[in-house]
């Protein structure tokens, strides 16, 4: 008979889970929990365990912070791991249950991910590029925006599309 352990070792070294889900907007493919919990129900009867992924609120200030916790259980044995999200209450283009759910989503995604070791290193957050850095002068990016100030282009549009410390902002509006 396995321990837990052991049973816990057979999905984290079998599991396969492909990224069929495509982000639009970040041009990448993930994965969703929902996928994983799929990929794990083969293993579920044949080892004799259980998942289950629950959340709560940890926090509501200064925002909500969420905890998701996966467990997976033999019945008489469990072993659990978490992951921390915060609720974006500024997210635009989304009504408040669709903030706690994406959220949600994200927790239970990153709760699986930890219990099962899903190597996520080439995943979304890995590879996104909506959210670039603008971190020196020298960054071919840099010129591109200098050209774009030069022409009359607006610091804010530059701000939307990269993240930058305050010096290369005043570099950039100091043209």
């Amino acid at each position: 008979m396995k321990t837990i352990n052991e049973k816990l070792a057979t999905i984290q070294t079998q599991f396969k889970s492909k990224k069929s889900r495509f982000n639009a907007f970040g041009k990448y493919y993930f994965r969703s929990a929902e996928d994983i919990l799929e990929a794990t129900k083969p293993f579920l009867l044949e080892l004799g365990v259980s998942v289950i992924v629950t959340e709560k609120l940890i926090t509501s200030d200064p925002f909500p912070i969420l905890e998701a916790t996966a467990s997976i259980s033999d019945g008489t044995d469990a072993i659990y791991a978490c992951a921390i999200v915060g609720v974006d209450l500024d997210q635009k283009g989304m009504q408040m249950p669709q903030k706690f759910g994406s959220a949600s989503s994200y927790g239970k995604k990153y709760a699986l991910g930890n219990l099962f070791l899903i190597d996520d290193t080439a995943d979304s957050d890995a590879v996104n590029t909506h959210a670039k850095s603008l971190t020196s002068v020298d960054d071919p990016a840099f010129a591109k925006a200098k050209e774009y100030i030069k022409g009359g282009g607006k610091i804010d549009a530059i701000k939307k599309k990269y993240e930058m410390s305050k010096e290369i902002e005043s570099k950039l509006t100091t043209l």
